[in-house]
């Protein structure tokens, strides 16, 4: 009532979000934008337990010696860390969360092509994650570093079994994606919707999904034979058993390398469509950025021998997967080019998602140069097993997938949930990233280069200082994380509503209310260009 007149109330808009409430309108909802909430939110979660997990190991390094745990204790606690961040974060990644979540609104589709198989993913990875947590009160926990190495892992008493079943659970959920992602784009596009009118984020997401369908049932088989071995005695890796230790290197590495590509394309499809938004410019290069992320693809599939040059492969191999080692970055190189001449003369907004993708950039480009390095034979011969690995390791994945699922994250929260983010504690979060990021993996190549192995649950002094360093990093970089995810989480309690198209952007999903309406859209869309144009005056 106001002055004696009734005032009627708008009733609430009818979104995803408030459309069916409680826990079981979640977990057994089949709207791919629950689903990619539902992987966003666990993915997160199993981040910060990695990262605790990481903060134990630097904590061990901090001192020569024992500082918090036992040696037996260390390997477990790295094994555990590797696991989680590479099969419970970094694989799904970009892929499951915000590709769920995107790719029926990027190409005008009101959902993907099979819902209840979406959601029956999302489920098995969910179990895998339990079975890899569970195995940690099945016997001993597992020791054997996230490649699972053969015969080692044949032959310890930890609990290898239990978490191996757990990857392939994981292993399975991700080829139920992938094939739902690639039937989805071939299907489903909205009319006016061709090739040459995808997103470039989809793109990245139709190239992944054949990378999971076509790579992942090989660690899937690998798992099921070293669980036969395990259980049953069954002689595939164990040379007392007439197995072969090199056939597991080999069948983990033909896929654990693409699996670098399921990675690393999402995130570099999300900084295809970041770059654009907040230069005001139309992507530099479409065709050929499209065209890379297939090549990258390709050849990614066929140079996992370059994990391998220390095994004892012929001379041959060695220079054949050297040679296609160097052709991967070509593609890779392409991509960079594009997003920086999409920048030039372009009407420049630093923005948080910006930011990240400005660091992407920079993070990966470390990781690729670092990554030339090792496809040389001799070089990779001195740097194999030291800290260099890590180093060039984490430049990749979480210098690369991390910061882009995070660029990610501020640059669709407004969409995904219709609050804004408060910028500058944004900013300060990413920067505090970004400086903890290169003080904890940085020293590791130094210490890489002086010949510090990794793994090592202990070491000499003259490392002390670099361990120091690192440690250091590792602070900084979980206080930027929790101050990222406070802020976050604050705004989605009382930030201020945000507008359907808060950055300006091109895409079909910013056509739409945020947060979306539960079918997409009122009147599937029609298509007339690209998905880039951005008016000439507002390119600088």
């Amino acid at each position: 009532m106001s002055d004696g007149v009734a005032v009627a109330l708008e009733p609430p808009r009818r979104t995803f979000l408030n459309h069916r409430t409680g826990l079981l309108g979640w977990i057994l909802s089949t709207d791919h934008k629950r689903i990619g909430i539902l992987y966003m939110t666990s993915m997160i979660g199993f981040f910060c337990l990695g990262m605790i997990l990481g903060l134990m190991i630097r904590l061990e390094m901090l001192t020569p010696g024992r500082t918090i745990m036992s040696g037996r204790m260390y390997n477990s606690v790295f094994t555990l860390h590797g696991v989680t961040m590479i099969f419970l974060f970094v694989i799904p990644g970009l892929m499951a969360s915000f590709g769920n979540f995107l790719l029926p609104l990027h190409i005008g589709a009101r959902d993907v092509a099979f819902p209840r198989l979406n959601l029956l993913s999302w489920w098995l990875f969910m179990a895998g994650g339990v079975l890899i947590y569970g195995s940690l009160f099945v016997g001993e926990p597992m020791d054997t570093g996230w490649t699972f190495y053969a015969p080692y892992s044949v032959k310890t008493a930890a609990s290898v079994s239990v978490a191996g079943l757990g990857v392939f659970f994981v292993g399975f959920s991700s080829i139920l994606t992938g094939l739902n992602f690639v039937t989805t784009i071939h299907r489903m596009r909205c009319p006016g919707m061709t090739w040459g009118r995808m997103p470039l984020m989809c793109w990245a997401l139709y190239t992944t999904g054949w990378l999971q369908v076509l790579a992942t049932p090989v660690i899937g088989i690998t798992l099921i034979m070293l669980l036969c071995e395990r259980l049953l005695g069954v002689g595939f890796f164990d040379p007392s058993k007439g197995g072969d230790p090199i056939l597991f290197q080999h069948m983990f590495w033909i896929y654990s390398h693409p699996a670098v590509y399921i990675m690393i394309l999402p995130a570099m499809g999300a900084v295809s469509e970041i770059v654009p938004v907040f230069t005001r410019r139309a992507i530099y290069g479409y065709k050929y950025i499209a065209g890379s992320t297939l090549a990258i693809a390709i050849i990614g599939y066929i140079v996992w021998g370059h994990h391998m040059f220390t095994s004892g492969m012929a001379d041959s191999a060695r220079l054949v997967f050297s040679l296609l080692t160097f052709f991967v970055a070509i593609p890779t190189a392409i991509k960079v080019f594009n997003w920086v001449a999409t920048m030039y003369k372009g009407s420049i907004t630093l923005e948080v998602p910006f930011l990240y993708a400005l660091a992407f950039i920079f993070l990966f480009m470390i990781a690729g140069f670092s990554g030339v390095v090792q496809g040389a034979i001799a070089a990779d011969i001195h740097l194999h097993d030291t800290t260099y690995i890590v180093a060039h390791f984490h430049y990749t994945m979480f210098g690369g997938t991390g910061f882009a699922f995070f660029g990610a994250l501020h640059h669709w929260w407004p969409k995904m949930f219709g609050r804004m983010y408060n910028r500058k504690v944004a900013k300060g979060a990413w920067l505090g990233l970004f400086i903890g990021f290169n003080l904890l993996f940085f020293p590791l190549f130094i210490m890489g280069y002086l010949g510090m192995p990794r793994r090592y649950y202990d070491y000499l002094p003259e490392y002390m200082r670099w361990h120091h360093i690192s440690t250091l990093g590792s602070w900084i970089v979980a206080a930027g994380f929790l101050v990222m995810i406070v802020n976050l989480l604050r705004s989605f309690r009382s930030g201020s509503a945000a507008p359907a198209n808060p950055w300006g952007a091109t895409t079909l999903e910013w056509t739409v209310s945020s947060p979306p309406p539960v079918e997409n859209f009122a009147k599937i869309p029609h298509v007339t260009h690209g998905p880039y144009h951005y008016e000439p005056e507002a390119s600088g």
